[in-house]
């Protein structure tokens, strides 16, 4: 018989769920699932490492839905937990490039986790 499989725990930080229950169902569907297989130890097929974090485990999910597109950005480099960092409707009409607003909301998010893992308090 197979052992069961531990599942990691799941973080929000800041507003990251209340943002991804603003998005459209299927969009969350699909971000759900992705978390959902982060928490076993997998990785969703639509799953790469976001450019600017090489080594820091930060992951985005992106879903193209009625000519919009949705990121959901997570990490899972802190202990036995996956951090969901931010989720977001891709505003830019130029480009693949995230903005630097929501590259700045991760990066901070980030930190956020980090000390979270650690133990440690918000200030």
């Amino acid at each position: 018989m197979d052992a069961p499989r531990r599942i990691k725990a799941l973080y929000w930080v800041g507003s990251s769920k209340k943002d991804l229950q603003t998005l459209p169902d299927d969009v969350q569907d699909i971000f759900g699932f992705a978390l959902h297989q982060a928490q076993e130890g997998g990785r969703h097929q639509q799953a790469k490492s976001l450019k600017g974090f090489t080594g820091a485990g930060v992951l985005e999910v992106v879903e193209d839905f009625n000519r919009s597109t949705y990121r959901a950005v997570y990490t899972v480099s802190f202990g036995s937990a996956v951090y969901v960092l931010h989720c977001f409707q891709k505003k830019s009409t130029t480009g693949i490039k995230t903005s630097s607003y929501d590259m700045d909301m991760i990066k901070s998010r980030l930190k956020l986790a980090q000390a979270h893992s650690r133990g440690e308090k918000d200030d």
